[in-house]
């Protein structure tokens, strides 16, 4: 198990104590530091986990995935995941390179053209709304359908995918994106009940708090949200490594019976009403 000690409210210190020794994975969406999934790598890595990294060609032009690479000791290998050939090929070469079945993937990929050219949700581009859902969830199915065809996942493995409240709740500018991480999520509870019955694997979802990524800093109003959220959370906002810490649970044995959920981690957001900062803050107005 690991342990954490808390030095003040905003900072942990960690001790690894080898929860993923052995197992093996694939990482998709590590961009640059600051990224959910680059905060995971290093963790699982500190946990005694290898696995193969990847992104999309033109992401890793913009991000920094070759550094690390080399500070995990882990291999790169490019893959669009919405390419059914190019996930065959980053499967199947991952089992080899790995020397093994797969015990984990993450699947942290998200984005909306409409987003980021700032459409208008009453004057969205329809070509560009089904590459957001292809993008940010159906290429989850792909992931998952290439793996199960490929026999590619041990028995009792996990699979995680990065979602966000929007998914249940409207949120001004997020857009199409809410559709696509609605989608996210339902395509986590079928096959979380297909890959269950097929070999014991477990596909999850995790709600996580806004986060200052580089995909977060893409939807308009983004500072207003992080604001919002953490005077609306008891705990405060979770950061990406406390995500990351989050996910590696996720990925050891003691989460074996967890499975098709949506798990929030967003410090009581989804479940607080009214908190007595915003009250203050609302009376102060």
């Amino acid at each position: 198990m690991s342990i954490f000690v808390r030095s003040n409210f905003n900072n942990w210190y960690r001790m690894a104590y080898n929860l993923l020794k052995g197992k093996k994975g694939i990482i998709f969406g590590a961009l640059d530091e600051k990224s959910i999934a680059w905060k995971t790598a290093e963790i699982i890595r500190q946990e005694g986990g290898e696995f193969v990294l990847t992104n999309a060609p033109i992401a890793m032009r913009l991000g920094k995935i070759s550094e690390l690479a080399e500070k995990t000791g882990s291999e790169i290998i490019p893959a669009d995941a919405t390419s059914v050939p190019d996930l065959e090929n980053l499967v199947s070469k991952s089992v080899e390179v790995l020397g093994g079945k797969l015990d984990f993937i993450l699947h942290s990929i998200g984005m909306s053209p409409n987003v980021r050219k700032g459409k208008p949700y009453g004057d969205l581009n329809y070509e560009w709304m089904l590459k957001s859902m292809d993008i940010s969830a159906i290429s989850f199915h792909k992931v998952m359908q290439t793996a199960e065809k490929l026999d590619a996942m041990n028995e009792w493995g996990s699979i995680i995918a990065l979602s966000y409240i929007a998914a249940q709740r409207t949120y001004p500018d997020y857009s199409d994106m809410a559709q696509a991480k609605a989608m996210l999520e339902s395509i986590a509870r079928s096959y979380g009940e297909r890959f269950g019955q097929l070999k014991n694997v477990r596909v999850n979802t995790i709600s996580q708090s806004p986060t200052m990524t580089r995909a977060g800093r893409g939807v308009g109003g983004f500072d207003a949200f992080l604001k919002f959220a953490k005077k609306m959370s008891p705990l405060g906002n979770a950061s990406a490594e406390e995500c990351a810490n989050y996910i590696t649970i996720m990925f050891s044995d003691f989460t074996r019976m967890v499975t098709m959920q949506n798990l929030m981690h967003d410090g009581g957001f989804s479940n607080s009403g009214m908190t007595q900062e915003m009250i203050s803050q609302l009376m102060e107005q």
